[in-house]
């Protein structure tokens, strides 16, 4: 009897055992946000860290610029051209490479002798694959300013369309409107972390997967026209200093956020379960903040031509970067 009751205390006991031993082969559960926050940081790629120096005129290696006049070409860079094929074939800047923004990081792999130089319509979407490059080791990446706008008139339509250079009323959308104030900033929140997952516990496959990711969501810009009908229907975001948010205005209710950082959980500002409406003067900065902000897990897009769309007479009267028109650097047409 006794030997029974032994027998069954066992059998009771081994089945505890073995689950108990199950949960500690189990792998603790890693926070992905966090795991790449720390990566980020300990490596410089927060954000203020990574907007040095990322963007470049069309201007002559005469005067310290980058073209060369004689042959029109960008010879210190690889320029990566991320337009759609049938506008690159259009015409381009001569030894242009044509790169779907989709495959910028994977295609740089093949071309590390020089640095590289993306070009688009603006110079908005550049940002988009000149930020994934710098994320992924290619800290010397950079912007062409304005675009093809920039490079030849042939191509000026877009900037053209979308700021006061040409026609005033392109770009000052903003004047006159009961939705654009000189009221002081609202306070800023602070909000929880994004919340997402990953397969990785390594800080640098996130990164590569984040990275790709939103490369592979493309990029499109909100309507500065549907923020100034009702912005109290967006989270908006002014990228720029606390004087120019009261001397030119802003979206009513629009947050003032001249900073945007990991460092001091000052990205925290931004409430991740709502779509951020991010602007700057052009939208090439804020083009390259918001892939920042999405590899991280927000959802955030770029306010399309920025404060050119909106005060541009003011911002040009004040000094302040508008589109001014292009140079007259020669191109070329076919694949």
């Amino acid at each position: 009897m006794k030997n029974l009751l032994k027998i069954a205390v066992l059998l009771a006991i081994v089945p505890v055992l073995m689950m108990s031993s199950c949960k500690k082969d189990e792998p603790e559960a890693v926070n992905a946000y966090l795991t790449l926050k720390t990566y980020m940081v300990t490596n410089t790629l927060d954000l203020p860290d990574v907007l040095k120096n990322w963007i470049v005129d069309p201007k002559s290696t005469n005067t310290g610029g980058i073209v060369d006049s004689v042959t029109g070409t960008i010879p210190n860079y690889h320029v990566f051209d991320i337009r759609p094929a049938a506008d690159f074939a259009a015409g381009h800047i001569q030894g242009a490479i044509n790169v779907a923004l989709k495959d910028v990081v994977t295609t740089a792999a093949n071309y590390q002798d020089k640095p590289i130089l993306v070009v688009c319509f603006t110079g908005q979407t550049a940002g988009q694959a000149v930020m994934a490059l710098r994320l992924s080791g290619y800290a010397d990446a950079v912007v062409l300013k304005w675009g093809m706008a920039g490079w030849n008139a042939q191509f000026k339509g877009p900037w053209n369309s979308n700021s006061g250079f040409e026609t005033q009323a392109n770009g000052n959308i903003a004047v006159g409107s009961a939705n654009w104030v000189t009221t002081a900033a609202p306070a800023n929140g602070s909000f929880a972390e994004p919340v997402w997952t990953s397969t990785s516990t390594d800080g640098a496959t996130i990164l590569a997967e984040r990275v790709q990711a939103v490369l592979n969501n493309g990029f499109t810009t909100t309507a500065a026209a549907d923020l100034m009908a009702n912005p109290a229907n967006y989270q908006i975001i002014n990228y720029w200093s606390a004087p120019d948010y009261i001397g030119f205005g802003h979206f009513n209710g629009a947050y003032d956020m001249p900073v945007i950082s990991l460092a001091g959980d000052l990205v925290k500002a931004i409430d991740p379960s709502k779509e951020a409406e991010v602007y700057c003067y052009t939208g090439q900065t804020s083009s390259m903040a918001i892939f920042w902000l999405n590899v991280l897990g927000y959802n955030a897009k770029s306010i399309g031509f920025g404060a050119n769309k909106l005060v541009y007479d003011q911002l040009k009267a004040a000094g302040k970067t508008v589109y001014k028109g292009p140079k007259n650097w020669a191109y070329v047409t076919g694949k």
